[in-house]
């Protein structure tokens, strides 16, 4: 099978798979998740570089977002999931709002801000974030909001789920560029 027909076969949405809620989570899972989401800004940043305006305007997918769109919305995404580990800490099971992703995505600072404006804000946000993921005791990641969709999200749980959210869409930029050959 030819690179091209391998890079066809994979579901555009979920380039590495949909999100799978572990049974279990260990230190070693929180470890995992730390690293990953300490070395997603800089490879969000690898996946855009170079790209034109033209080419940032072009959905990842048919009826997805954009380039853009897309690096606006995991530096949209990931502000909340901190502020709601930071509420998890300081408060007792907190009720979190949740937000229109799709809405968010149209908003003109969404589809028009440049790439590098989320790109910096990523870097010294997660920095923040590992940071504070670094200094946990056991008893603070099982710590947790509650999210009035979803239910109740621990802190271990919500940090695996935001590793796999920084490769996801990092995989969303990088198979389009496979695609395009760009």
């Amino acid at each position: 099978m030819s690179h091209t027909a391998q890079v066809q076969e994979i579901d555009q949405r979920y380039p590495i798979g949909r999100f799978k809620r572990p049974e279990t989570i260990a230190a070693e899972d929180h470890a995992r998740a730390i690293a990953e989401i300490a070395a997603m800004p800089a490879l969000m940043r690898g996946a855009v570089q170079g790209l034109d305006r033209e080419q940032l305007d072009t959905p990842y997918r048919e009826g997805g977002w954009t380039v853009c769109q897309t690096v606006h919305h995991v530096a949209d995404s990931h502000m909340n999931a901190f502020m709601r580990m930071r509420l998890a800490l300081t408060e007792d099971w907190p009720t979190i709002t949740p937000y229109n992703e799709k809405a968010w995505a149209m908003l003109q600072d969404s589809t028009s801000a440049p790439v590098g404006w989320s790109l910096d804000l990523l870097e010294s946000l997660h920095a923040r974030w590992v940071m504070m993921l670094d200094s946990l005791t056991p008893e603070q990641w099982l710590r947790g909001f509650t999210h009035p969709e979803r239910g109740r999200m621990t802190i271990e749980f919500a940090a695996v789920m935001y590793a796999w959210h920084s490769r996801h869409h990092v995989a969303h930029i990088n198979r389009l560029r496979e695609r395009k050959g760009w």
